[in-house]
């Protein structure tokens, strides 16, 4: 059994006695067991893999303690406190509620978070550039990409005319700069933005089947921990209401119909950068935040041939895979 599939509760005698330059981090995600989930499995992998590479080891000088919290609210604040009460060097926040619950347990132990946007307007860091505090990382993307969903969404189905927002007001409560830019976005293309906070798989059949009562309809499939635990759900739905769908790249392998969004794994990856600077030394005050450089565009070919959509050969030139 690999590692990071040991038990949640596994509390190691080393955090009571390390032996000489062995060092001790935390990580909270938000995904399902590794067990049920291969995202889960990837992005764990990626980030050991870097953190090797970088010369930290598990089991040789480094003790990793992770914990799963499945976009369950109350997994997040049970789960922050646990790892704070292990006092490890640094820890790894994935995804705004995971950081927002380990805020609320720490302002000492050095957090790094990824998957986040606007951390300066969710109060996470003081500014980009200084972060000022105990926590600092790798933003998931900048609010002007949101406008470009709407763009992309109306070049490959332009009949569009009103979306749905769908999103978690549990695990993702601050959707302020994200919604400002796809409403800012909506009128230059003929598109009316509705925001649609969901709850549970009921809510998500609602909202799509009263969007699918007119035509024109397409889905914009926020990044959050509950979409990504519901993706069949939301995925199933608008394939069988025939609705165009935009979202993060983990969607579009599962049949949405396409995403432009920064990859996941990789800002794990990049992630263990910062935990080595951190563990050698470095304050993650001083530590400017990192914004994504790359956004690929996959586009979901099946999908879109079942919801009777013809891809512009512009579009597949510029997409960086093609699902068939």
């Amino acid at each position: 059994m690999p590692f990071w599939a040991e038990p949640r509760h596994c509390h190691s005698p080393l955090m009571h006695s390390r032996p000489s330059g062995f060092r001790h981090i935390g990580v909270l995600i938000a995904s399902p067991s590794p067990e049920s989930h291969p995202y889960t499995q990837a992005f764990v992998a990626a980030f050991t893999q870097a953190l090797r590479q970088l010369g930290w080891v598990e089991g040789k000088n480094l003790r990793t303690d992770y914990r799963f919290a499945a976009g369950d609210p109350a997994l997040f604040k049970a789960y922050a406190a646990e790892l704070v009460a292990l006092a490890p060097d640094a820890i790894l926040a994935s995804t705004p509620p995971a950081l927002a619950a380990l805020q609320r347990q720490t302002r000492t132990i050095p957090i790094v978070f990824a998957l986040v946007s606007d951390p300066v307007g969710q109060g996470f860091v003081q500014s980009i550039a200084r972060p000022g505090g105990n926590i600092t990382g790798f933003s998931v993307a900048d609010a002007p990409v949101m406008g470009k969903w709407l763009q992309l969404l109306k070049e490959i189905a332009p009949g569009i005319t009103r979306v749905i927002v769908i999103f978690s007001p549990e695990t993702t409560p601050n959707t302020r700069l994200l919604n400002r830019a796809i409403e800012a976005a909506g009128p230059s293309l003929a598109i009316t933005a509705t925001l649609a906070p969901v709850h549970d798989d009921a809510g998500i059949e609602e909202a799509i089947g009263v969007l699918a009562r007119e035509p024109g309809g397409g889905l914009v499939i926020l990044p959050d921990s509950f979409n990504a635990t519901h993706s069949d759900v939301i995925v199933a739905a608008a394939i069988r209401y025939k609705l165009p769908s935009i979202g993060f790249t983990e969607l579009v392998r599962a049949g949405c119909l396409m995403s432009y969004w920064s990859e996941a794994i990789e800002l794990h990856a990049q992630a263990a950068s910062y935990i080595d600077r951190i563990l050698r030394g470095a304050n993650p005050a001083d530590l400017p935040v990192q914004y994504p450089t790359k956004f690929p565009l996959i586009i979901n070919l099946k999908t879109a041939k079942a919801l009777g959509l013809t891809v512009p050969p512009t579009m597949l030139d510029l997409a960086d895979e093609v699902i068939e």
